[in-house]
């Protein structure tokens, strides 16, 4: 009850306490993560549930699931769906090899252990692919279908086959031990992109799928955006299983040279270090619209080892802490131990003193209940960059924090919170995360109930945190059935915060963000948006981050080079992947994007009439920002294929030269615009003397869906008859909307044609190939840049 008092006292929200029944889990950083397109991944048993925050979504809203345990509580409503791993079959073994060495006992009660995401923009949908990994050693490749928030998650690939094949491509070498071995994969994980460090980013996977075997090899594959993924390199580099994998991030070597160091765990104990490089080549041998580049990866493994094998324990958590001026530091827990390693700083003189080598800290025990232990193994890893702090979750719902870990890494002392400084320690979170508990739990919970926390990650970057806890008792002994197992999510503050960081973070995020990233708006924004919920936050400080700073439009300096040749599918191809580049490669109409979302976001919330039109002052002229700088684009490209272009292409090209001289367009826009209706001309003169010029001119005006009669192009957004009837326009085409078959912006609401490759059919209006490939390349929003879901 005290803690309950405390709670109270203290005001620390308690945003989401909702019940999720499903069968037990287990302790690891890999069980609860978030995806590059902000959903939350909950590893179980037998599925995997992935959660999505409503925040920032503007689709289907009425079908969130919220709870909290007091009504004073702002809620966090939750889409929820999940990937039905019991589906999928696994690999018989044995049909390959009998030998001891190869025996998977996981076959005998299948299950899911691990989870890998990778960067948003993988998929054919533009979304995320996740890869899962079965305790008999399979692995699986999954993609969202037409509905990522509530729908079906399909299963695209299954890798250990290809794995199998790569390995040993005859059936006598895929039944030696050693093959198999090198195929039975116990840890995976998914690289980030890279940041080139120029624009626009090159369109081009250079995340990779990393998987550790049995054999001890480490084994690389890339899905390359093709129907499989890609084997690029094999190495062993140890003799026992490789049971963990943490990679750190890219970083640029030299020009076009990118590095990143992966970490790895034995099962003996000992972890070591491998170094990836990837070198961009530019591909000169054939025609494009944009640079085109090529990946070629190197290894260098280090052969000193960071922790030998000298005292084997188990490794529970491997994970890198990226802090601003200094190297990273690789966190290694173990039973008792949260072990610490940074390389030492380089040659440079500017780069700032820090520690290096080896620290070792033995954990404190936190008596948060009866069977509490600091031997529980690791469910969180988190560091909050603001205080310089590292927090680490155990089992048994424990927070243990380790201060300073930039300078001199040791355990918080004193069990106090300095709501002015924000100083936080392991007693006082421990506290603050049982009283958290036992308001979830209603108060009926007693010292031998203990908080089985599965996976904590951070939800805001710093004061808030979120975890999956299921209550138990592990004194009694007592068995439960799988179908009474129920899991709890949790999202809580767990000390103070300033309302000022929020808004200083913000702008720094604005103003810093990569488009070469592949994070979705929802990822990026997720910390911002939890807290500029309340309609009391400051309002003025908002709107005034959100007007877009001054600078040069990015799309004056787009230059697609002209083409004069025969189009053929491999130019169309080229043509489309020059488009998406320029629509989507560019950091700073990434930002006018994320600040428009934030501008509507405002809107939605807003108390007062005055405020809104405060609002939609800000968002509309950021929505004219983003248009101009994409119509732009379009015309270049249309002038760069201008003497590829047929009849049919006509009414999409005739609708970029109207949004060109529609009131409040830039003049020399215009002028550009005026540039492409002469070059136009010939084709539209051809085309009247093959077809007429009454059907010529029928193909320029679209007709009225319910009327039939002809609807002029004056708003790219709706389309008026004058009979009154209204109808939406594709966000894209701008083409009128008459069919159900659309696809919707979770964001912003905005629908667009389903592209070609869907196979649902377009208007009669719209068959152009440009409008084809446009509607291929454009798999994100173009003007809030999230993700689009479709019902049909």
């Amino acid at each position: 009850m005290n803690k309950n008092v405390q709670r109270e006292k203290n005001s620390l929200p308690i945003f989401t306490t909702l019940s999720i029944p499903t069968v037990t889990s287990h302790p690891s950083l890999k069980t609860v993560q978030w995806s590059a397109d902000g959903q939350l991944a909950f590893v179980t048993k037998n599925a995997v549930i992935v959660l999505t925050p409503d925040h920032g979504i503007n689709f289907d809203n009425d079908s969130v699931i919220k709870s909290t345990p007091s009504k004073d509580d702002p809620a966090l409503g939750w889409f929820k769906t999940m990937i039905q791993h019991d589906q999928a079959v696994p690999i018989k073994w044995p049909e390959y090899s009998q030998t001891w060495s190869a025996v998977s006992l996981g076959s005998i009660d299948l299950s899911v252990i691990s989870l890998a995401t990778s960067p948003s923009g993988i998929s054919p949908n533009g979304g995320c692919i996740f890869a899962t990994l079965s305790s008999n050693m399979d692995i699986h490749l999954w993609m969202a279908g037409k509905n990522y928030l509530k729908g079906e998650w399909l299963k695209i690939f299954e890798v250990t086959p290809y794995l199998l094949h790569t390995i040993a491509p005859t059936a006598d070498e895929k039944s030696t031990a050693s093959s198999v071995l090198q195929a039975q994969v116990v840890s995976i994980e998914w690289t980030s992109q890279i940041d080139y460090g120029f624009e626009p980013a090159p369109w081009v996977d250079s995340s990779l799928l990393i998987l550790g075997t049995r054999s001890g090899h480490l084994t690389f594959l890339r899905h390359c955006n093709s129907d499989s993924p890609v084997h690029i390199v094999s190495l062993q580099v140890s003799k026992t299983w490789i049971t963990e994998l943490a990679f750190s991030k890219w970083d640029q070597r030299e020009p076009k040279i990118y590095e990143g160091i992966l970490a790895y765990g034995s099962a003996d104990g000992s972890v070591g270090c491998l170094k990836i490089v990837q070198t961009l080549i530019l591909d000169e041998t054939a025609f494009s619209f944009t640079p085109t580049y090529n990946l070629a990866v190197t290894l260098e493994h280090e052969v000193v080892l960071i922790y030998s094998p000298a005292a084997p324990t188990s490794i529970t958590a491997l994970k890198w802490v990226h802090i601003a001026g200094r190297t990273p530091i690789l966190v290694t827990c173990t039973p008792g131990v949260v072990s610490l390693w940074s390389a030492p700083a380089t040659d440079d003189a500017a780069a700032p003193a820090h520690w290096a080598g080896h620290r070792s800290l033995r954990v404190r025990l936190q008596r948060t209940c009866t069977d509490s232990s600091p031997f529980h193994p690791v469910a969180g890893v988190a560091y909050v960059s603001a205080e310089d702090r590292l927090i680490v979750t155990l089992l048994d719902g424990s927070f243990h924090v380790v201060q300073d870990l930039a300078t001199r890494p040791e355990w918080a002392a004193k069990a106090v919170i300095d709501a002015a400084a924000g100083h936080v320690n392991s007693d006082a979170l421990s506290r603050t995360s049982r009283a958290t508990f036992e308001a979830a739990e209603k108060g009926a919970v007693d010292r031998n109930d203990m908080v089985r926390i599965d996976g904590a990650v951070m939800y805001d970057c710093s004061a808030t945190f979120l975890w999956m806890y299921e209550s138990s008792r592990p004194s009694d002994f007592s068995y439960k059935h799988d179908a009474k197992h129920s899991s709890t999510l949790v999202v809580a503050q767990l000390w103070e915060q300033d309302d000022s960081s929020i808004l200083q973070g913000l702008d720094v995020l604005l103003t810093t963000v990569k488009a070469s990233s592949r994070l979705s708006p929802l990822q990026h924004l997720r910390p911002f948006l939890l807290h500029l919920r309340d309609p009391s936050k400051p309002h003025p400080q908002l709107l005034e981050m959100l007007q877009s700073k001054s600078q040069t439009d990015h799309s004056i300096g787009i230059h697609p080079p002209s083409f004069e040749g025969d189009l053929d599918l491999e130019t169309r191809l080229k043509f489309r992947a020059g488009l998406t580049t320029n629509l989507f490669g560019w950091d700073h109409l990434l930002s006018l994007r994320m600040r428009l979302s934030l501008a509507d976001f405002a809107w939605k919330i807003a108390d007062s009439e005055e405020k809104q039109a405060e609002c939609g002052i800000v968002a509309q002229s950021l929505l004219n920002a983003i248009s101009h700088r994409v119509l732009r684009t379009l015309t270049r490209y249309l002038l760069a294929v201008v003497k590829s272009l047929t009849p049919d292409d006509i009414p999409f090209v005739s609708r970029i030269i109207l949004q060109s001289l529609l009131h409040g367009c830039p003049a020399d826009l215009a002028a550009e615009g005026s540039q492409l209706s002469a070059h136009i001309q010939p084709l539209i003169n051809a085309s009247a003397q093959m077809l007429g010029s009454d059907d010529t001119l029928g193909k320029l005006d679209e007709l009225c869906p319910a009327c039939g009669v002809a609807v002029p192009l004056q708003d790219i957004t709706t389309a008026v008859c004058a009979n009154g009837h209204t109808w939406p326009r594709c966000s894209v085409t701008t083409f009128i909307l008459s069919t159900a078959a659309v696809r919707t912006c979770v964001g912003c609401s905005r629908k667009a044609f389903l592209p070609p490759s869907a196979k649902k059919g377009l208007p009669d209006i719209a068959h152009g190939w440009v409008v084809e490939e446009l509607l291929e390349a454009v798999h994100h929003c173009l003007f809030c840049n999230n993700q689009f879901i479709s019902i049909l």
